[in-house]
């Protein structure tokens, strides 16, 4: 990946950690993120348990959905999800940790789809998820040229300033 794209990338989620409030209180980590994709981790806590005596299936799409919005902002367009949906493959226990894989499958225009794999410690997949963005305009980081961006075109480019 070209040094730019992935400095650009890395600017748009120190940007969005900022503010997010919710991953940080759930311990979700970002451990990866790369133009158009992203990889994040969390352990299941004691408080994430249901009944059944496993992770809220809640939990799981909210470390999903987070994956997903922190990939789909990578490219330094101000980007929300349209929908999603997920499938629950198997059960995470008290003290994993899960990570989602996040990746783009496709932009066009104002519009991206993208996958995201839930897998524990071990490797096995729990969920698979799949998530619709729309960009809304603005950039969440300055470039160089933050005004020349088409807001329905590829990628930004230009380094964070």
């Amino acid at each position: 990946m070209e040094a730019g794209k992935q400095q650009l990338a890395q600017a748009c989620g120190a940007a969005l950690w900022v503010g997010d409030k919710a991953c940080q209180a759930h311990g979700i980590e970002l451990q990866e993120i790369t133009a158009g994709g992203a990889v994040m981790s969390m352990t299941v806590r004691d408080d994430m348990v249901n009944g059944h005596a496993i992770c809220h299936g809640g939990f799981i799409f909210a470390l999903a959905d987070s994956s997903f919005a922190y990939a789909c902002n990578s490219e330094n367009f101000n980007t929300v999800a349209a929908g999603a949906r997920i499938e629950f493959l198997a059960p995470a226990r008290l003290g994993e940790t899960l990570t989602a894989r996040a990746r783009q499958v496709i932009q066009r225009g104002r519009t991206g789809l993208y996958d995201v794999e839930v897998s524990n410690q071990q490797g096995d997949v729990i969920a698979l998820f799949r998530g619709n963005s729309h960009r809304i305009g603005g950039q969440l980081v300055a470039t160089a040229n933050s005004g020349d961006v088409d807001q329905t075109a590829g990628p930004a480019t230009g380094e964070p300033v």
